[in-house]
């Protein structure tokens, strides 16, 4: 079974960083990718998607200081569906991307980017290693009924 994402697209906001009651960082933030395509009347059309990040550990440090509104991000990881309930004790369902792996695409300063960071089975080139193993604690529920 394979269970892989692989997405490039901008972030909407700074990242948030939180953390667990045992200690354990995790980032939330979203990334919009656009799709752009003529349509039959020759109209350029564009759809916008937004996906929901969760990085944790070194990994969500390292987004939250690295990552800001409008940075160009390549993000790989794994798609999971979390069931919470809200405050009236409705049942709630989260769809989002677990980062496995992170690359800087924009620019930093005079730097061109492109550092990597993450766990995963790459070159290690660039890796902050041993970060590839998803912890089965789940991220704190915002309470929100929307996810992002």
């Amino acid at each position: 079974m394979i269970n892989k994402v692989i997405l490039i697209g901008n972030l909407g906001a700074d990242p948030e960083i939180r953390y667990t009651q045992s200690g354990i960082p995790v980032a939330n933030f979203r990334i919009a990718t656009t799709e752009r395509w003529k349509g039959q009347d020759g109209q350029q059309q564009e759809n916008t998607e937004w996906h929901q990040i969760v990085a944790w550990r070194r990994l969500a440090e390292i987004c939250s200081e690295f990552l800001s509104k409008g940075s160009k991000v390549y993000i790989e990881g794994k798609l999971q569906t979390r069931k919470w309930q809200d405050q009236n004790g409705n049942d709630r369902y989260t769809t989002e991307i677990v980062a496995r792996d992170m690359q800087m695409l924009s620019p930093r300063g005079a730097a061109s980017g492109g550092e990597s960071y993450g766990g995963g089975s790459g070159s290690g080139s660039g890796n902050s290693g041993g970060y590839n193993d998803f912890p089965q604690e789940p991220p704190p529920n915002t309470g929100d009924d929307v996810p992002f």
